[in-house]
């Protein structure tokens, strides 16, 4: 993949990737197996630090272009209606360390992703309660954590337009897997949008504000933007791309994490795939690099928010192989052979190659 001159100042990873990577962590890929991700297994990026939120005195406060503002306690969220849905979350940087010449930030191979089933009350009624102005045209969320970006002190904010806020599937969350959030995935309140990356879904949620202009912060304008070559930010990245990855198979080498499979024979591989345009329609896998492919068998969606399971059967024959598995949606999105290069290293939906050794015996 080409890119800009001197976007990589050296192959290895960096001490400042390292701080990023000790402080982020993604999903033992193993854990595909379940289909809703243990909280402690699930990805995590964390951009600025985890602040400190006393639940006794916060409060989300709603206001802007309204026509009543609204100051809410956590029993004030609770006691309002209450949703539970399965919805799986991908980084937008998923992939990046794969790009070459690669993108210099949070190193992510394949792991960023888990599906957790979170709890919260939906945005679109708190909105219609506080009654958009006329002039409203999209929702401005606003967490607790700062830091700087870009050379600007902020914080974390992210905007929606007002009709994917008030489209019925965001949820304003204060559990995950049926416990109270974890500091690190955003206590005691966050967003959920279902289908967009992962940068979509603030945490520390405290503040949403409607405006009558889009939001120029550097998140929207910035970050989280398609570069070329050229260092022109273009379109944004928004809606998950389709993946498909497998559960590895056999045992690793600690070393690499390379897979072993102790003896020939009948393998079920299986796997997971997603994507936030369409439902998964398709996913298709090849034991021989990707010369061929083969239909593997869809498990029935445990939602229309989360991943979809799938299974193949696969005879496998003494020596060295590669696994691959590729996704399609109802829409006609199919994951590409080869990665799309951006010099932020977004939505790279590439086709995994997953190296396996079969012993002879």
């Amino acid at each position: 993949m080409g890119g800009p001159a001197g976007t990589v100042a050296s192959p290895d990873i960096t001490p400042a990737e390292l701080r990023l990577a000790v402080r982020n962590h993604g999903l033992p890929l193993e854990a595909l197996r379940e289909p809703i991700t243990p909280a402690g297994l699930h990805y995590l990026l964390i951009h600025y630090d985890i602040p400190a939120v006393d639940p006794d005195t916060f409060r989300l406060e709603v206001g802007g272009a309204t026509e009543r503002a609204l100051s809410l306690t956590l029993a004030d969220l609770r006691a309002r209606e209450q949703v539970s849905m399965p919805v799986t979350f991908e980084c937008a940087g998923n992939g990046r360390a794969l790009l070459s010449p690669r993108p210099v930030s949070q190193p992510w191979l394949t792991e960023a992703v888990g599906t957790a089933q979170w709890t919260g009350t939906p945005l679109a009624p708190l909105l219609e309660e506080a009654g958009p102005r006329p002039g409203a045209v999209e929702a401005l969320f606003s967490g607790l954590d700062r830091g700087v970006e870009g050379g600007v002190v902020q914080s974390y904010e992210r905007a929606l337009s007002l009709t994917d806020a008030l489209s019925g599937g965001p949820l304003l969350a204060y559990e995950m897997n049926g416990a109270p959030l974890p500091p690190q995935h955003g206590f005691p309140l966050r967003l959920v949008v279902p289908g967009w990356y992962g940068m979509t879904n603030v945490k520390w949620l405290a503040r949403i504000t409607l405006l009558e202009e889009p939001f120029q912060g550097y998140q929207q304008s910035v970050g989280y933007r398609l570069y070329g070559d050229d260092g022109v930010p273009g379109e944004p990245v928004t809606r998950m791309r389709p993946r498909s990855l497998i559960v590895p198979p056999g045992v690793p080498r600690f070393e690499s994490r390379e897979r072993v499979l102790e003896r020939p024979g009948p393998v079920t591989l299986r796997g997971r795939a997603w994507s936030g345009q369409a439902p998964i329609e398709r996913v298709e896998v090849s034991t021989d690099g990707g010369a061929t492919w083969g239909t593997a068998e869809l498990e029935p969606p445990i939602a229309a928010t989360a991943w979809r399971g799938w299974r193949f059967g696969w005879d496998a024959p003494a020596g060295e192989h590669v696994l691959c598995s590729r996704a399609a949606d109802a829409a006609g999105n199919v994951q590409p052979l080869e990665p799309p290069w951006n010099l932020k290293g977004y939505a790279n939906n590439a086709v995994e190659r997953l190296p396996v050794h079969v012993l002879s015996r």
